[in-house]
């Protein structure tokens, strides 16, 4: 059974929240910045978005792209740290009482759901994912980028989902063997489907895009980081370039995620999906 954990107190994640941000001051700045979005997900260090939002943490591995996850050692971090919602370390845990938090943030953002965790995972209850689509299909003003290695349980699921124009659907894919997921994406009605490929372990020279609207790429951060050959990058670069898909680089990599960089043959690669802008909530537009 999936664990459920309770709200911490304000008292705890106080404690914790002064202790990250005394981590944040190391030199590790990118990596660190990760670890204290995790308590204060309004504000995101991943370029692509704004925000982070995680009712649910822990995962596991299913394709080489996991070996080295990011999300797995922050949380074994927090977990030392004493962090409330890292008690069961990297087991997939449900948090309830954060739900509803983007119906508190009143300002339009982009918001990564789920980035510590997959919001299909196997072991993530169908009635939970439900109540996950519900809220973003109640915060309207937000654009909710969910991103997935389980493209099949995506597949089988997606009939019974609502998809509301504000959220967008990826799946990852780190090398050719895993393009069968950009299939299985193609099944979703979703406004926006996006292909993140980071890490990008090898090339692929034939990259699906029909139907996608907006293709990440990164090379792999950490101690144990996989370099990313330049030509790999380029290669999926060219095919964006010449199916007219947005193509957004978002780093080299290395030791952390800053180390080598953003910029891609003199060029930072931040193109964006075309999407209708979502109409201001009532509450931004009286002020």
């Amino acid at each position: 059974m999936t664990p459920v954990l309770p709200s911490p107190s304000p008292e705890a994640l106080s404690s914790i929240h002064s202790v990250v941000h005394l981590v944040y001051t190391s030199d590790q700045q990118g990596y660190n910045k990760r670890l204290s979005e995790e308590l204060v997900g309004d504000k995101s260090a991943i370029e692509w978005t704004d925000a982070t939002w995680n009712p649910i943490t822990g995962c596991s591995k299913v394709s080489p792209g996991c070996k080295n996850c990011y999300a797995e050692r922050l949380a074994g971090r927090l977990q030392v740290m004493g962090n409330p919602r890292y008690t069961n370390g990297f087991a997939v845990t449900l948090h309830p009482d954060q739900l509803t938090l983007p119906l508190r943030w009143k300002q339009p953002k982009k918001i990564f759901v789920n980035s510590m965790s997959d919001l299909f995972h196997e072991e993530v209850p169908d009635s939970f994912i439900f109540k996950t689509f519900e809220v973003m299909e109640k915060a309207h003003w937000h654009s909710f980028q969910v991103l997935t290695k389980r493209a099949e349980r995506l597949a089988e699921l997606a009939p019974q989902l609502p998809w509301p124009e504000n959220v967008w659907q990826g799946v990852s894919v780190e090398s050719r063997d895993y393009i069968w997921r950009v299939d299985r994406l193609r099944k979703v009605p979703a406004a926006v489907r996006f292909v993140s490929v980071e890490p990008l372990l090898g090339p692929i020279p034939r990259l699906p895009l029909k139907g996608i609207s907006w293709v990440i790429v990164g090379g792999e951060s950490g101690p144990d980081y996989r370099p990313v050959e330049a030509s790999w990058v380029r290669e999926i670069r060219d095919q964006c370039l010449d199916k007219k898909v947005p193509f957004f680089f978002k780093q080299w990599g290395g030791f952390t995620p800053k180390a080598g960089g953003r910029r891609l043959d003199r060029k930072v690669w931040n193109e964006m999906p075309r999407v209708k802008p979502q109409a201001i909530p009532i509450f931004q537009a009286l002020r």
